[in-house]
């Protein structure tokens, strides 16, 4: 069973929400970043990055960085920026983008399912970052950036919030990525227990982003209940926020590789040595996989389509059939002589969503050798690696929705 919870979310008033709200601070580049401090006071990056025009800057990721965040926070309070709900509630948020909408719900979900194996990661984390979010945690008391996750679509679930899309959403606004955002407030008494009775009867969630923020919850709570053996089950400590959506309606795509270098190989020799694992077509345009096992390559101005040969696929191994195995089993590793994908910076890892063409244009303009687009990983395939108790590759996925921050805030005070 999965245990939520509604809670009183600190958010924007309706008239600042298109203001506050916005990507995560470390998606900007830098000039698009100062260029969005300056130009609006309300942005939730002045909370992020509450030393902007400081003459003295602290370090970053410090004690004495973060009790400015929180200072930053409490400030947007006072000033009306941010209100806090009367009654617990739950919150749909709906996500229009040109292609896709994402419907979902942002709900508190129980520490303990994640201790006890009923929320399932497929991505190592680092010691180091579960430890600066935890010290976030400690210091800011806030959490204003939920943790994507998946699980088995429920009709019952389904029917109460589509009975919210026929009423008027607190939030509506459109931002200037022509993404449509619009968020309703659940608080009817009926409505929360039908949600919390409903997600009692599944088993498993998976997190599909955010393995690092749920992690240093975990931790977080764990220090809490080593300090005070008393502590409360109740207590806020023991839940963190989530943005639960139904697996079917999660988009996975693709993380490409380019590599800076060919090894020392010329390009002939570089497909000749291909030849022992793969089939290769040259192809007339670009081009994107079309199914699992098939990769497709951009080397030395031309488009190239390589299938795997059957007998190199361990299907009896769940990561070791994926394709980004594949492509540094056989690739990568023996042939570009790249063994740490994570630290060598001679690969490169290019999004999907920037398609054939962003590969194509890294490699004309020079910045690398070779190019491969991989066929995006199924959502059978992250179940199963999370199901047995494996991970994925580094940048094995690019899963949307990208969720926004400070529209609904989890208080840990009070």
């Amino acid at each position: 069973m999965a245990k939520i919870i509604p809670f009183k979310a600190i958010r924007p008033t309706r008239d600042k929400a298109y203001l506050v709200s916005s990507k995560p601070a470390y998606t900007y580049k830098k000039h698009i970043l100062e260029a969005k401090l300056e130009h609006n006071p309300y942005t939730f990056l002045h909370v992020i990055n509450p030393e902007y025009r400081a003459d003295h800057k602290t370090e970053p990721n410090s004690i004495e960085r973060f009790q400015h965040v929180k200072d930053k926070f409490g400030e947007f309070y006072q000033e009306g920026i941010f209100m806090q709900d009367d009654k617990d509630s739950f919150y749909i948020y709906r996500k229009i983008t040109p292609n896709n909408t994402y419907i979902g719900l942002i709900s508190g979900i129980a520490v303990d399912d994640y201790l006890n194996g009923n929320i399932k990661v497929h991505e190592h984390t680092l010691t180091q970052r579960e430890e600066t979010f935890k010290m976030y945690l400690d210091v800011c008391q806030f959490n204003a950036e939920p943790v994507l996750m998946m699980y088995k679509e429920n009709k019952n679930i389904n029917a109460v919030i589509n009975k919210y899309f026929t009423t008027r959403s607190e939030y509506e606004f459109t931002t200037s990525d022509k993404i449509k955002h619009d968020l309703w407030v659940v608080d009817d008494p009926n409505d929360i227990a039908t949600l919390i009775k409903e997600f009692e009867t599944i088993d498993k969630i998976y997190i599909a982003d955010g393995h690092h923020r749920s992690a240093s919850s975990v931790l977080y709570a764990k220090s809490l209940r080593e300090k005070y053996p008393d502590l409360s089950p109740n207590h806020k400590s023991n839940y963190f926020l989530a943005y639960l959506i139904p697996e079917t309606g999660l988009n996975i795509i693709a993380f490409n590789r380019v590599s800076k270098t060919l090894n020392g190989l010329s390009t002939n020799e570089f497909l000749n040595k291909l030849k022992k694992h793969f089939t290769i077509e040259e192809k007339a345009h670009p081009f994107s996989p079309g199914k699992p096992h098939e990769f497709s390559m951009y080397l030395d101005k031309k488009w190239y389509l390589l299938q795997v040969f059957d007998n190199i696929i361990n299907e009896n191994d769940v990561v070791e059939r994926l394709d980004t195995r594949i492509l540094f089993r056989n690739v990568i590793s023996p042939i570009l002589g790249i063994e740490d994908p994570k630290t060598d910076s001679r690969i490169d890892f290019i999004e999907g969503t920037k398609g054939s063409e962003g590969l194509q244009q890294v490699v004309d303009s020079g910045q690398a050798k070779v190019a491969f687009g991989l066929y995006p990983v199924t959502i059978e395939q992250l179940k199963a690696v999370a199901d047995s108790n494996n991970f994925m590759p580094p940048k094995s996925t690019y899963i949307e929705p990208k969720m926004r921050t400070g529209l609904t805030i989890y208080s840990l005070e009070g």
